[in-house]
């Protein structure tokens, strides 16, 4: 499914389970967002985002631990899921999602590689998460990313939507 027919799909299922949805983007920049609001109607669903590239911000803002960032770093499982929480909690909406990656050629070490990204959904009961290596320059991996996370979220929507 390509990326904008995704939105399409994501779009009807929030609206139709009448929930709200919030992002937190460090390395997409708000593409995620972007692409969610070039939907007619998505102000009946999308809070709003925001971009916490420094982790000053993650921690401020998203209120992700120092400890996390110092112990998992930025580009961690642990910090995605700790944004998603904070993004949901921060905005007050139903579903949280946040990716953190390495979209390009500053930032990588050894262990993390350019096009390592965690992305996280954070729902009341629940957050699931994944981590993703992506081939691509800056925005083929931006691309990827977004892709992932909206594919995460309708994934999560469609298994809500049999249940309720």
């Amino acid at each position: 499914m390509t990326p904008v027919s995704l939105v399409k799909v994501v779009s009807k299922l929030l609206i139709k389970q009448g929930l709200t949805l919030s992002t937190a983007e460090a390395s997409t920049g708000g593409l995620i967002g972007h692409m969610l609001t070039n939907i007619d109607g998505s102000s009946a669903f999308y809070i709003g985002g925001i971009v916490p590239y420094s982790n000053i911000i993650k921690e401020q803002i998203l209120n992700v631990s120092h400890e996390t960032l110092v112990s998992h770093g930025a580009v961690s499982e642990q910090t995605a899921m700790e944004m998603a929480e904070g993004v949901r909690v921060l905005f007050g909406s139903d579903i949280g999602i946040a990716e953190t990656g390495i979209a390009g050629a500053y930032g990588e070490v050894s262990d993390k590689p350019i096009g390592l990204f965690y992305i996280a959904i954070s729902i009341k009961e629940e957050i699931r998460k994944k981590r993703f290596l992506f081939n691509s320059d800056r925005e083929g991996n931006k691309l990827s990313a977004t892709k992932s996370a909206l594919e995460m979220l309708e994934k999560y929507l469609r298994e809500r939507d049999k249940v309720y």
